[in-house]
């Protein structure tokens, strides 16, 4: 077991991970990049040593996977016992009791009481692009709805639906048809103020549905309850259940991407839960299995039970060692309350959080919740003038300490907070002095 805590043998990063840097750029395409290029050999909680012996404080759990954090016991027992049984058979060739009971636990712990199915699949993207063809297939109708800011993957279908130009979108066209955009109810930003967002912003998206579509013609509607990658944008209170009820009265089918949000990550089992809302279909991947590649969709079964036999899976869907892992993931969420400890880490979060803000004008928002928090930068907060080059440079002070941060936001201004829901109250609070003086260092210059 790695001990918790920080440790600084050299640089970051040091001589052995420059050295495989260079092994790097000489043969991975310049297409794949690193944020931080200190090389990982072992991890355990919420440290991750790398290849010089330093010791890093994980703020990121690689983009909301890690929830129960690296080294985990029951993951890996489970994983070890299911690679000495057998790796991988093809659940449509020769199905496992594996994929059966992820699928059980999707049907019994997404929102909602009402029967369902689901299936399986490798990555978020996978899901998404299959919820869609659901969706599609049951309403007969084509038209899409996705929102400003919006994350969905990186294939080509659910880049139509991402909102970002660069990295993601940028000479990769063209895309999928019948995707259509609308604006996000982003509070801080909304033209009227943070106070008319949740009436204004569904009115406005409502009545842009309604003219640019036809409700008759859209199929679904796909949003993330907490947006990601577009910044951690929190929809007002009673947006999400308007939304969702609108869906309903018109047949459009409501679909919760909670790739991210998804599995504790934000104070309860789903961010849509925060508001009892409860999805046609719910998309779900990352923090699912512990770092093993999976992901799911759930939806009401008279959905989900239309669509013909061979109509939805793939080769490696719902792999029986990605299953166990699964498994042991969401059993450790259970036995651990890791609900509840994303709440505790959400009030140590956005508490040191807004001693910061109370410090230092361009902190001109925080926002989130559980251990899902975000802090928006501004060069000023009357303009709100997103401060891209701040945010960079406060990355970068926080790497250099052994701080492994995030960054995210359509405007690149954004920082993301995502430690593991296993991390220790000392290393949290270390983490946070960490930023506090790469804060101070980046703001004098």
């Amino acid at each position: 077991m790695i001990e918790q805590r920080r440790i600084l043998n050299t640089a970051i990063p040091g001589p052995k991970s420059m050295e495989l840097q260079q092994r790097k750029l000489a043969s991975v395409s310049t297409g794949v990049s690193t944020g931080l290029p200190a090389y990982v050999e072992s991890g355990a909680g919420g440290i991750l040593r790398d290849v010089d012996g330093n010791q890093l404080i994980d703020f990121g759990s690689g983009i909301a996977v890690t929830t129960v954090g690296n080294g985990n016991q029951r993951i890996i027992d489970a994983v070890q016992r299911q690679i000495q049984d057998f790796t991988h058979t093809c659940f449509m060739v020769n199905p496992y009791e594996e994929y059966v009971a992820v699928c059980e636990e999707l049907n019994a712990r997404t929102p909602g009481d009402h029967e369902k199915r689901s299936a399986l699949f490798n990555s978020g993207a996978e899901a998404v692009e299959n919820a869609v063809k659901v969706a599609r297939h049951f309403t007969g109708k084509d038209g899409i709805v996705a929102f400003d800011h919006a994350y969905h993957g990186r294939t080509n279908l659910t880049l139509a639906m991402t909102a970002k130009n660069m990295p993601y979108k940028h000479k990769f066209g063209p895309f999928a048809s019948e995707l259509y955009r609308v604006p996000m109810a982003y509070p801080y930003r909304w033209p009227g103020g943070p106070e008319h967002c949740e009436q204004e912003a569904f009115a406005y998206i409502t009545d842009q549905i309604h003219a640019q579509i036809g409700e008759e013609n859209t199929a679904a509607v796909i949003i993330e309850p907490i947006q990601g990658e577009g910044g951690f944008i929190v929809p007002p209170p009673g947006f999400l259940p308007a939304l969702a009820q609108w869906c309903r009265d018109h047949d459009i089918l409501f679909i919760a991407d909670e790739v991210q949000s998804g599995f504790c990550r934000s104070g309860d089992w789903f961010a849509c839960d925060h508001e009892d809302v409860v999805p046609d279909l719910i998309v779900t991947a990352k923090g699912i299995a512990g770092g093993m590649p999976l992901s799911g969709i759930t939806g009401r079964a008279d959905i989900m039970d239309t669509i013909h036999g061979g109509g939805l899976g793939g080769t490696y869907g719902g792999n029986p060692v990605a299953c166990a892992a699964a498994l042991a993931s969401i059993e450790t969420m259970e036995e651990e309350n890791l609900v509840g400890r994303a709440r505790e880490i959400e009030a140590v979060l956005k508490g040191r959080l807004e001693q910061l803000a109370a410090k230092y004008e361009q902190v001109g928002e925080i926002r989130g919740r559980g251990a899902m928090i975000a802090m928006e930068l501004v060069e000023d907060r009357d303009t709100k003038e997103p401060a891209a080059a701040l945010t960079g440079a406060i990355n970068k002070a926080c790497h250099d300490r052994g701080l492994v941060t995030l960054t995210c936001g359509t405007l690149g201004n954004v920082f993301r907070f995502l430690p593991p829901l296993t991390i220790g109250d000392d290393l949290l609070n270390e983490g946070l002095d960490i930023l506090e003086e790469a804060f101070a260092v980046s703001v004098t210059g």
